[in-house]
């Protein structure tokens, strides 16, 4: 089976954690006991009824604010598709921890609140996936009960996302009206909206078709480590040489010719060992061993990949950054560790051109510093050559991460859109 990462996004208080553990509960994936923990919680703080949203909201702040404040992960599975979920948090001020929780997602889901309709952080998430390149995005109008499921209301808020949408990059865009404390059109189709035509959010995610998302054109691998066994008492393992790393693009097979970077010396591949065993092909995201024709100087860092489709070898790099950091702003000439696929290296900012007003849409020119939360887009200059491609041509070989030099925390999340 496959796998489907999607996060949640929206307005606080639009009922993200409710859906997820609304998701959990009617697909038969949470235990027994984490029901009960859940329901006793829910008495003693004297609610009606039991709370999903504690299935996911596991911090003591979260659970007396009723707020999600960091990414919450969760795992379920069925009879189609296994699910990675992130619920990310509604608050601006939590803008760093939405963009973790959607940087590796295959789809988001935009919660919008059918009393409230479309808000400025509802504008501000859609705006942000679209950013970091969510291949597809589900805008859910929850709490339709509260509207008395109002078709009206519904259509309403279709228009006015429809009309918003129009200014990004949407590539598929699904509305959904749901309840999600109720479980309408969740898992199961409601009998409350008999004039919705479409399919329940679970059937949704289980059809959803991703494998075209991915880029199986260029091929990327990075080198993460060179393995060399060495075990006297099998002979086999003697001279044995392998590469290994998780495939960042394209399709691999053995007898295939691939170019190293950065020597740029062309070789075949012999063969591909897999966690199992040998395999005959390999693919984004799948994790293998690379044996090669001829000895190489190949170490963490280089990348391998086609002889005619390289990636850009670039020094700089023009991007646009999330500021992750609290502690210290993000300024002109700034040194910092830049982490790029498999290679690390050191970085300075050269300049910052804009910092982007993620609710108006709008670049201040003016702007001489990003502070915590900020987005806007900068120059680099790297000190040792980084094997890129444009971020919405490959997510993995077009994001990067900066890092303190005094620390060794990440100060920043990155997204290419240009090499020279």
């Amino acid at each position: 089976m496959d796998i489907l990462r999607f996060a949640t996004a929206g307005s606080v208080d639009d009922g993200k954690s409710t859906l997820i553990g609304r998701l959990l509960f009617d697909s038969k994936s949470i235990f027994e006991d984490q029901l009960e923990s859940v329901e006793r919680t829910s008495a003693d703080r004297g609610e009606e009824y039991t709370n999903l949203a504690l299935l996911t909201d596991g911090l003591r702040a979260e659970r007396e604010q009723g707020i999600t404040i960091d990414v919450a992960y969760r795992y379920f599975a069925t009879p189609r598709r296994k699910f990675i979920i992130a619920d990310t948090p509604g608050h601006i001020q939590y803008t760093r921890n939405m963009v973790t929780g959607a940087s590796t997602a295959d789809l988001a889901i935009i919660l919008v609140d059918a009393r409230k309709g479309i808000l400025e952080q509802s504008r501000r998430h859609a705006f942000l996936t679209t950013l970091l390149k969510v291949p597809h995005l589900v805008v859910a109008v929850n709490k339709m009960d509260l509207v008395d499921y109002d078709q009206a209301t519904f259509e309403r808020i279709v228009d006015e996302f429809t009309a918003f949408a129009a200014k990004l990059e949407v590539a598929d865009l699904t509305f959904i009206p749901i309840s999600a404390l109720h479980g309408d059109n969740v898992v199961d189709r409601s009998v409350n909206m008999p004039w919705y035509q479409g399919t329940s959010l679970l059937h949704h995610l289980e059809h959803l078709h991703i494998a075209s998302d991915r880029n199986l054109i260029d091929v990327r691998f990075p080198v993460q480590y060179v393995i060399r066994p060495h075990k006297s008492t099998d002979p086999d393992l003697h001279d044995y040489r392998g590469y290994a790393g998780q495939v960042a693009g394209g399709v691999l097979k053995p007898g295939d010719e691939v170019v190293h970077l950065p020597s740029g010396l062309t070789t075949t591949i012999t063969h591909i060992d897999g966690p199992n065993g040998p395999v005959q092909e390999a693919y984004q995201p799948m994790s293998v061993t690379l044996r090669l024709a001829d000895d190489i100087d190949i170490s963490r860092g280089d990348m391998i990949a086609r002889p005619n489709n390289r990636p850009e070898v670039a020094q700089d790099l023009d991007a646009m950054v999330c500021w992750t950091t609290p502690d210290r702003q993000l300024t002109p000439r700034m040194k910092l560790y830049i982490k790029h696929t498999t290679r690390t290296a050191r970085a300075m900012v050269k300049d910052l051109n804009y910092r982007l007003d993620v609710n108006t849409l709008h670049r201040d020119d003016s702007a001489t510093a990003l502070g915590l939360n900020e987005i806007g887009r900068i120059s680099l200059r790297v000190t040792q050559p980084l094997f890129v491609d444009d971020y919405g041509r490959n997510r993995l070989t077009g994001g990067f991460v900066l890092i303190d030099e005094a620390t060794n925390n990440t100060v920043g999340a990155g997204m290419i859109i240009g090499a020279r």
